[in-house]
C-alpha cells in the first residue's frame, strides 16, 4: 500500500465481549486496518458474567475480572477510547459522531466498515423508586463496583432481588455469602423461567435451603424510601419486604436505538436485524453480540438469546469478515448454565414447556442417577431431563439438575442437538467411565435408555 493511499477505517462501537472480539480477529487477519473503538464505560473487555462473583468476594476485585486493558490493545494497534459515546451513525456518509463523556467534545469520524456492540441495557420495572439511592442494576464493572463500596460503606443487612433469572440467582447467593438476608421476588410463577418448572423448584429449594426468601408469582410494585431518600421497602403484590439494598434484575433488553435512529433494521424483540455475517440491512454496517439477533438452530429462524459465549463468537465472526476473510455464524441451540450454593442448573435446546408453546410434538422423561459408580464417594445424584420428537426420535432439548461441576455434563446434550441426534444415537455413545468420574452407565445414558422405552 503506498503512502498516498488512504488506510481502510473499521470503526466499533461498543468495547466489551463483542466489540473487542470483532477488532482482535480484525486485526488477525488485516494489519494494515486502522481500527478504533468507542466505549461509554470506562472499561473494555471485561468478564460481566463475573460480577456476581465479585460481590460475594469469589471474584476479590473489579480489575479481575478484565481480560485485557486500552494499553494492551493498543499494543496491536488497536485505538481504544472509553468514556466516548457514539451517539448518531450517518450511514449515506459513512460516518458516526462522538461524544467525549469527559471532556464534554463532539466529534464526527468516519469509517470504512461499522461494527455496532452496544449490548443490551436492564430493564427497569416502569414503578416509582428504581431511581433511589440502593437501589442497582448489575451489567458493567462499574455496577460492580458501585454495589461492593455500598457493601462496604453502608453494611447493609437486608437484600431484596427484584427478578428469579440468572442474575437474581446468583446475586441472591452472592448477597447470602456476605451474610445479607436476601429475598428475591419474581413475576413468573418459578425461578428461572426457561427452564421447565420441575428442575426450577430444584433451584428454589436450594435457594431457600440456604435462608433465601423465594416469593414467585410476585409482582413488585414500588419501591419506597426512608427520610433520607434511601430504599427501605419493596412493596409487591404479597405485601411488604424491607431492605437495605435493592438489587434489579428483571432482564435485558438490547441497545438497538442507535441502529435503528440510522435506518438499521430491527428484528426479533428489538434487537438488530443480521444475516450469517453478522451484516446489518446497511451496506459496511456490521452487529454483533447482546444488541444482535442470534440464529436459533431448532427454531429454524432468529431469536434473540443475550449470553457472553454467545457475543464472542458473534463478534470473531463479523471481525473476520470486516478483515477480509469470510465466516458465518453457525447459531447456537440455547444452551446455559448457571448455579446456586450446591446446586448447578443447565439446560440446552428446547424445554418441555417451550415445545409445547410453539406447538411441537414433543415427549419429555426425567430421571435421576448417581453421579459416581456406586461404591465412590460421591457429591450427589443429578437430574436428568430429556425432551424430543416422538414421531422421529430427534432429540429437541435437556435440561440437568445437581452438584455444581455435573451440570456440564449438559455439553454432550447440547453437542447432540446440533448434529441433530435421536434417542436412540444416544443410546449409543460411548461416553467415558471410571468410578471417580461417572457409573459405568452415565446418567445420560440412562436417561436414554428410559425414554426409549416410554
Amino acid at each position: 500500500m503506498s503512502s498516498a493511499e488512504k488506510t481502510k477505517r473499521l470503526v466499533i462501537v461498543g468495547g466489551v465481549a463483542a466489540g473487542m472480539s470483532a477488532a482482535a480477529r480484525a486485526r488477525r487477519l488485516d494489519p494494515d486496518l486502522e481500527i478504533v473503538a468507542y466505549e461509554r464505560t470506562g472499561y473494555v473487555s471485561y468478564g460481566a458474567c463475573g460480577l456476581p462473583y465479585l460481590i460475594a468476594g469469589v471474584v476479590p476485585k473489579a480489575a479481575d475480572l478484565i481480560a485485557r486493558t486500552p494499553e494492551q490493545f493498543a499494543k496491536q494497534g488497536i485505538e481504544v477510547r472509553t468514556r466516548h459515546e457514539v451517539t448518531a451513525i450517518d450511514s449515506s456518509n459513512k460516518s458516526v459522531q462522538v461524544l467525549d463523556l469527559e471532556g464534554g467534545r463532539e466529534f464526527t469520524t468516519s469509517y470504512d466498515r461499522l461494527v455496532i456492540a452496544t449490548g443490551a441495557s436492564p430493564i427497569r420495572p416502569p414503578m416509582p423508586g428504581t431511581e433511589l439511592e440502593g437501589v442497582f442494576v448489575l451489567r458493567s464493572v462499574e455496577d460492580g463496583i458501585a454495589v461492593t463500596r455500598f457493601l462496604a460503606e453502608e453494611q447493609p443487612t437486608r437484600v431484596v432481588i427484584i427478578g428469579g433469572g440468572y442474575i437474581g440467582v446468583e446475586a441472591a447467593e452472592a448477597f447470602a455469602q456476605r451474610g445479607l438476608q436476601a429475598t428475591v421476588l419474581t413475576r413468573p410463577a418459578q425461578l428461572l423461567n426457561i427452564l421447565d418448572d420441575d428442575i426450577a423448584q430444584m433451584m428454589q429449594a436450594e435457594l431457600e435451603r440456604n435462608g433465601v426468601v423465594v416469593s414467585v408469582d410476585d409482582v413488585a410494585q414500588a419501591i419506597e424510601s426512608d427520610a433520607r431518600g434511601r430504599a427501605r421497602v419493596v412493596v409487591s403484590q404479597s405485601g411488604r419486604h424491607e431492605a437495605d439494598l435493592v438489587l434489579i434484575g428483571a432482564g435485558v433488553s438490547a441497545e438497538s436505538a442507535l441502529a435503528e435512529d440510522a435506518g438499521i433494521a430491527l428484528g426479533v424483540k428489538g434487537a438488530i436485524a443480521v444475516d450469517e455475517k453478522m451484516q446489518t440491512n446497511v451496506p459496511d454496517v456490521y452487529a454483533a453480540g447482546d444488541c444482535a439477533e442470534t440464529y436459533h438452530v431448532l427454531l429454524g429462524g432468529s431469536s434473540y438469546v443475550p449470553l457472553g459465549s454467545t457475543a464472542n463468537k458473534q463478534g470473531r465472526v463479523a471481525g473476520t469478515n470486516v478483515g477480509g476473510g469470510n465466516a458465518a455464524f453457525g447459531g447456537v441451540v440455547g444452551t446455559t448454565i448457571t448455579k446456586a450454593f450446591e446446586l448447578g442448573v443447565a439446560v440446552t435446546g428446547l424445554t418441555e414447556k417451550m415445545a409445547r408453546q410453539l406447538g411441537r410434538p414433543a415427549k419429555a422423561v426425567k430421571i435421576e442417577h448417581g453421579s459416581r459408580a456406586h461404591y465412590y464417594p460421591s457429591p450427589g445424584p443429578i437430574s436428568v431431563k430429556l425432551v424430543w420428537d416422538p414421531g422421529d426420535g430427534r432429540l429437541l432439548g435437556a435440561q440437568i439438575a445437581g452438584p455444581v461441576a455435573e451440570a456440564k455434563r449438559v455439553d454432550v446434550l447440547a453437542t447432540a442437538l446440533h448434529h441433530g441426534l435421536t434417542i436412540e444415537d444416544l443410546q449409543r455413545l460411548d461416553l467415558s467411565y471410571a468410578p471417580p468420574f461417572a457409573p459405568v452407565w452415565d446418567p445420560i445414558l440412562v436417561a436414554a435408555n428410559v425414554a426409549a422405552k416410554s
